[in-house]
């Protein structure tokens, strides 16, 4: 690294605070009920039951979530023996991967002892703290003795990352090249330069997948691996030795198929590579030089598939692929230890995985919207968000196969549905939604969600997974021929006239009754026929807002690419208002952390009166009912409670009046500044006697820049921009109007919405 990247790096571990990795406690510590069962004399109950049924201290601590990233540091990738201290800054790093791909808490354990002996006592006596082991960056051969020993001893999952982490993600990358080049595992060559813990557990589990061990052969520092050779072997090694007279890894080379390099940078040299068979796949592991870079393997080898180590090149080789899914399956069925099935059960899914196509997250991780399973992306990448209901799963069935599983899971079904949660963070309020839809596809019911703007990428996406989750009937308005390019462009799988009805902008059938429907409700607004049909051929919006009017379509998603109230236009030209609405507005619903938090209005009006705000917020308590979140209304103002002259707060006292008199039963208060709307506390103290209990979860801002503002900066400041929304209120359809932010998942909860709205009349 450069000065300036090893300083960004230097800070980026020191600010704000020393470090990667917190603990944080996960219940409420602030009343002397909450000391009382957190310590004395509640926790003594907790004790007792696991002294009963030791099972029990995975209900009653966090012991089932929690793993130990444990080395010596004294074998530190790229970095060698640097010791148990400097290795720190690695393993909180490994922590904060457990933790953000599979929600694992970690405690990373630096170990000051070399003895092996004495390292397996050590961590075995840790048993009573963990769910399970990962060892890290202990150097071979000691690392085999260590992990024997661990799981000879302890009846928790312990894993050797550097070997069998290694080990799975290469795997799955063997098997996806040997697809791509077209290749039979039983009649491949592989030459493996590197003879270490990686190398050899690579080889090992190769084998067991249906590589013959005939047809390996292996270098190290000492050259090829052969039978009667003395220098450097041990009992793993020996292995793999050949019975050959070659000496070096340029004459095992010749004709092979595979080149596995676990090694050092630069071993493999571009005449080695001419001299391979035909489409060579190439896995040079080498971290931070591979042991040829891919251009000059290319050079060299056009027909070359090529996979490294690094991030910067096609083909990350990286073991985050694999560890926090296979913890976070083996936890899940509180797994004694790890089997080999479990292993493969992982490879496979890992390899299968890279077969479908790049969802939105891969896209906006990498930048990358082309992607398709072949020569450049024969493995995920690490940030693919479906890594962990793919491996977790399988991972959690091969244990119970095995008969290593003290929790079996009853239903799979509802525990991909709980891995979904650390994948969306709206997955838990969407589930009972998703569920009702599905039922309505099923049952034949109104399920035609028209997409105003199908050729977008992200409604592609999107409705890619509303076709495999059966979740509406989808309609695109979009060119046919510019729709199968983009589904080609972005690897997806929709079949057009099959999975999804297509309506085309350029010319339906369908428009001559569209734009006269149009020009009959316009014309005394200035739309002249000639002006009806040319905007019925280019308002994507207007189109399918003509589709829901006369029954063609469901109900309606737009407003993906454009300003919202260029959307809203068209919606209330051609479909209008419900009966007694005399105001639209638009309300969002945040998934925080701790809450879930409705805003209103946050797109449609500029300066409402207390007549329009009243009609809203009734409006959204209604929505809120109906979304089963029972309304708690706060009216906000910079005045509170009278303590100010503000404009907006004479507007809002006014709008408490008006609806409690329409709804006396709402729970609803103000004027009130936004805190004490949520902490009821404050709020006591300055009103004791406030009808609002608890904290607000539907807050009714005065003005449009009000609610703007706070709904983003409550969705990326403290929301993690998970949002549910944007909800068009008082509109007389199924139509939401969403926004350029929307995200691929957003897209699909309110198509799930959607449909469940075309029902609920």
């Amino acid at each position: 690294m450069n000065k300036t990247e090893r300083q960004a790096a230097l800070e980026y571990h020191e600010f704000p605070t020393p470090g990667k990795i917190s603990v944080t406690a996960s219940k409420p510590l602030v009343t002397q009920r909450d000391l009382a069962l957190a310590y004395t004399p509640g926790v003594a109950v907790a004790c007792e039951e696991i002294v009963t049924d030791p099972q029990n201290s995975f209900r009653y601590t966090a012991r089932g979530n929690l793993v130990g990233v444990i080395t010596n540091g004294t074998a530190v990738l790229g970095l060698g023996n640097i010791g148990a201290l400097a290795s720190k800054p690695v393993m909180e790093g490994k922590a904060v991967l457990f933790k953000k791909f599979a929600g694992i808490d970690v405690f990373d354990i630096e170990v000051t002892e070399s003895d092996p002996d004495k390292l397996v006592d050590i961590i075995a006596s840790l048993e009573a703290t963990f769910g399970g082991i990962n060892l890290e960056d202990i150097k071979a051969p000691d690392c085999f003795t260590v992990e024997r020993k661990l799981r000879e001893r302890m009846k928790i999952p312990v894993f050797h990352d550097d070997q069998h982490g290694t080990a799975i993600t290469v795997s799955a990358a063997f098997l996806n090249g040997l697809k791509v080049v077209g290749k039979d595992i039983t009649k491949v060559k592989v030459v493996a330069s590197g003879a270490g813990a990686a190398a050899l557990a690579c080889l090992d589990l190769m084998v067991d997948l249906g590589l013959p061990l005939k047809n390996i052969w292996v270098t190290d520092l000492a050259g090829v691996v052969y039978q009667g050779r003395t220098e450097l072997m041990d009992p793993d090694k020996e292995r793999f030795a050949q019975d050959t007279s070659a000496r070096s890894l340029a004459e095992v080379i010749d004709g092979a198929d595979v080149f596995l390099g676990l090694s050092a940078g630069g071993v493999l040299k571009a005449e080695m590579v001419k001299k391979m068979a035909d489409q060579p796949f190439i896995l040079a592991l080498a971290n931070p030089t591979p042991e040829i870079f891919p251009e000059v393997a290319l050079e060299a080898r056009p027909d070359a598939v090529i996979a490294t180590g690094r991030s910067d090149f096609p083909n990350q080789v990286n073991n985050v692929l694999c560890f926090p899914y296979i913890f976070r399956g083996a936890l899940d069925v509180g797994a004694t230890t790890i089997t080999r099935n479990m292993e493969i059960a992982a490879v496979h899914a890992i390899a299968k995985l890279a077969e479908e196509e790049v969802n939105d997250s891969v896209a906006a991780a990498y930048g990358a919207y082309d992607l398709r399973f072949g020569p450049t992306y024969l493995i995920p990448r690490p940030f693919d968000s479906r890594l962990i209901v793919r491996i977790a799963p399988a991972v959690a069935k091969a244990a119970m196969e095995d008969g290593v599983a003290t929790r079996p899971i009853d239903d799979f079904g509802a525990y991909t549905n709980e891995l979904q949660q650390f994948v969306y963070h709206s997955g838990a309020f969407m589930k009972p939604i998703f569920a009702a839809a599905k039922q309505f596809v099923r049952d034949g019911a109104k399920a035609r969600i028209v997409f105003a703007e199908g050729e977008e990428e992200r409604v592609l996406r999107a409705v890619q997974v509303i076709v495999d989750e059966k979740l509406a009937r989808p309609i695109l308005i979009g060119r046919p021929e510019v729709l199968l390019a983009r589904i080609e462009k972005f690897g997806l799988r929709l079949k057009l006239g099959e999975d999804v009805e297509v309506t085309n902008p350029e010319y339906d059938e369908r428009f001559h009754q569209y734009w006269t429907t149009y020009w009959e409700l316009r014309c005394r607004d200035g739309i002249s026929k000639e002006m009806a049909r040319v905007e019925m051929r280019r308002r994507l919006t207007l189109i399918g807002a003509m589709m829901v009017r006369l029954g063609d379509a469901d109900g309606m998603i737009c407003g993906t690419v454009g300003a919202y109230h260029d959307h809203l236009r068209f919606v209330d030209e051609a479909i209008g208002m419900r009966r007694g609405a005399k105001t639209y507005a638009a309300m969002n619903i945040l998934l925080l952390d701790k809450r879930t938090v409705a805003i209103v209005d946050t797109h449609v009006n500029d300066n409402p009166n207390a007549e329009q705000i009243a009609e809203f917020t009734l409006a959204a308590a209604r929505q809120m009912e109906w979304l089963n979140l029972a309304p708690k209304v706060a009216l906000l103002s910079r005045s509170n409670f009278g303590s100010g002259s503000s404009a907006s707060g004479t507007k809002m006292r006014e709008v408490l009046k008006l609806v409690t008199e329409q709804n006396p039963d709402l729970e609803v208060d103000g004027e009130m500044h936004g805190d004490c709307a949520l902490d009821e506390a404050l709020r006591q103290r300055i009103l004791p006697h406030s009808k609002l209990k608890g904290a607000a979860n539907l807050l009714v801002c005065p003005n449009v820049d009000s609610g703007n503002i706070a709904y983003n900066l409550l969705k990326t400041g403290a929301g993690s921009n998970v949002a549910v929304g944007p909800f068009l209120l008082g509109v007389n359809a199924p139509v939401n109007v969403l926004t350029s932010s929307s995200t691929v998942r957003r897209i699909i909860n309110m198509t799930a919405l959607t449909v469940l709205q075309a029902n609920r009349d």
